[in-house]
């Protein structure tokens, strides 16, 4: 038997891998059918395709009975704990931190400008070469809520700050104190969103998470808000966010939704007030270079036998 490790990434492409393990590529193929490239009983560690369906992240998992380590490229795990029982003991699972941060709080900051400042409306009347002024809300003295303050949330709040925003309030699973303030827990919510004019979603899909922004969850928003979610879309409950809009009492920009992809005629692409983009919080000319970097710091680790980074879950272990 050999170490292998399975990349996503040709491995000539990536500067600093150490020596020792068998570096083969793997990332699915075009149509997820891409025959491995290997025996997966040799894998010991198994980065996890990027940006391919769930069932090709998991198909070689049950296959994989030395294996180590799973590190994904995303920074939810969400499509991969579904399959732990696959994992023997002892697995180590993986995230993405440090990796996404950079591209998704520019997303996140870039729907919130574009939805305030009427960008849609810009864009369609152009097409129609069609001049007109109009008086559009600024970021600027707004209160806005971040839900989910892990890294990403962070990186969000990073980047407000220029913009003159009047209060930034953040909100965790559990509450504790930053440098810049205050994370309050999401038991507080009720209190916090009828005082926010954007509420920003950066949460992991968790049992917690799931259908979080609810009926009576946008109920609370107060009129005129801005809903932007750049977590999950699962964290929304569609049809409730649906409802909201067709009133016109609150507006929404869109990086994830569910289901997803959004299929053609779902009453949300026409919905008033909402601008969707497809799941591109991540996938920007800022993803490889901190892909590879992660993948070189977490190889070298682990051929020293050295603390791994971003370890989420060991199966086997309590709590798995």
């Amino acid at each position: 038997m050999t170490a292998d490790v399975w990349l996503p990434i040709p491995p000539d492409e990536i500067a600093g891998l150490p020596e020792g393990p068998v570096y083969r590529f793997w990332d699915g193929g075009e149509d997820g059918d891409q025959e491995y490239p290997g025996d997966p009983a040799d894998c010991v560690l198994y980065v996890v395709p990027y940006m391919k369906r769930q069932s090709v992240k998991v198909r070689p998992l049950a296959q994989m009975p030395n294996l180590r380590v799973v590190q994904t490229l995303t920074a939810g795990v969400d499509d991969v704990l579904p399959r732990l029982s696959d994992l023997p003991p002892g697995v180590k699972l993986c995230n993405a931190r440090g990796v996404h941060e950079a591209s998704t709080a520019e997303l996140a900051l870039t729907l919130t400008l574009a939805s305030l400042r009427g960008v849609p409306g810009f864009v369609r009347a152009q097409q129609q070469e069609h001049w007109q002024g109009d008086f559009h809300p600024a970021l600027a003295d707004k209160n806005v809520l971040v839900i989910g303050y892990g890294a990403i949330g962070a990186a969000i709040e990073d980047r407000l700050v220029p913009f003159e925003v009047a209060r930034v309030a953040r909100v965790a699973r559990s509450a504790r104190t930053t440098e810049r303030g205050p994370v309050h827990p999401l038991t507080e919510l009720p209190a916090l969103l009828p005082e926010a004019d954007v509420v920003i979603l950066s949460t992991p899909l968790n049992d917690t998470t799931r259908g979080l922004v609810d009926a009576e969850f946008l109920a609370r928003m107060k009129d005129g808000a801005l809903l932007v979610n750049v977590a999950r879309g699962p964290v929304v409950d569609t049809k409730a966010l649906l409802a909201e809009l067709e009133t016109g009492r609150i507006t929404a920009a869109l990086d994830v939704v569910d289901p997803e992809p959004l299929p053609p005629g779902h009453p949300l692409w026409q919905a008033p007030g909402v601008l969707i983009s497809p799941h591109v919080g991540g996938p920007s000319s800022a993803f490889l270079p901190r892909a590879k970097r992660l993948l070189t710091d977490q190889l070298n680790r682990f051929v020293n036998h050295e603390p791994l980074r971003n370890v989420i879950l060991t199966t086997g272990t309590a709590g798995e």
